[in-house]
């Protein structure tokens, strides 16, 4: 077996970072995770189990599982896909399911579902985008833009688990990332008529790379433009902070967003999938 599965952030990073900042746009969410635990300290995940597929010595694929998530696959070969469902499935006979790119995570379903017998179903389809030349929507929608604060904390909180559910994301809202991202100004508010009416946040840059997520804007303000301003904002100030990478994932199943991004300058990536078992 060529996997080394730890729960030690420190050994991860020092064997394996190498490898996700070699590519950090697709290795962005492992990459975002990892600086979370290093900024606010090991308590801010639950049941946090890292691995890395080693078979000549240099890493060839990384894998990192949080509590509420399934296990995230890098790219890698699929033989190192296989390896590893036998070896979470020794470690973790539950592990629920599995997301990431493509081929890597379809031959981790296969070996998944002839060591247990339980068969996958697809739960989304992404797309990963990385932005090109930011093209702010011209004419802007009404309203400006302005840095969420820790007076906006209870409706970011309300936000933020609106967007969970609207996503199909069934973990909780994390209060430590979203303190850390107002204490950070990493949170961008578009307002109108003198209320907050959208929101987009980014992560903390690392190895050039930040990403926009939870983008959402409430039922009543929704078709007047807010989203893509509010994304174009917290796009700039991502790269204002030193990103040249600025990334973003999408629900394939809904083409409003992606036509969205595409039309303020992000372009696609690859395609991902998120898979559970039983």
């Amino acid at each position: 077996m060529d996997w080394t599965l730890s729960d030690d952030l420190d050994e991860f990073l020092a064997v394996a970072g190498g490898f996700l900042r070699d590519d950090p746009v697709r290795n962005t969410v492992a990459l975002t995770v990892t600086e979370n635990l290093r900024e606010h300290g090991p308590g801010v995940y639950e049941d946090v189990l890292f691995g890395w597929w080693s078979p000549g010595g240099a890493v060839e694929g990384a894998v990192v599982r949080t509590a509420g998530y399934p296990p995230l696959l890098s790219a890698m070969p699929e033989r190192a896909a296989r390896q590893l469902a036998d070896a979470l499935a020794e470690r973790d006979p539950a592990a629920g399911g599995a997301s990431g790119s493509l081929a890597a995570t379809e031959a981790f379903a296969e070996a998944w579902t002839r060591r247990t017998g339980a068969a996958p179903r697809v739960t989304m389809r992404q797309r990963l985008y990385r932005l090109g030349g930011l093209e702010a929507p011209d004419p802007p929608p009404e309203g400006t833009a302005r840095a969420a604060g820790r007076d906006d904390r209870a409706l970011m909180l309300e936000w933020s688990a609106a967007f969970s559910r609207d996503a199909g994301d069934h973990g909780a809202v994390n209060p430590a990332v979203l303190d850390g991202r107002l204490a950070a100004g990493r949170i961008a508010l578009w307002e109108a008529g003198g209320r907050p009416v959208a929101m987009a946040g980014w992560s903390p840059v690392v190895a050039g790379m930040s990403r926009i997520s939870a983008v959402y804007t409430p039922d009543g303000h929704r078709r007047r433009g807010y989203g893509a301003a509010v994304t174009a904002e917290a796009s700039r100030a991502a790269m204002d902070a030193g990103a040249t990478d600025v990334v973003l994932f999408t629900d394939l199943a809904n083409p409003t967003s992606n036509a969205v991004y595409q039309r303020i300058g992000y372009r696609p990536v690859e395609d991902r999938v998120m898979l559970v078992f039983g």
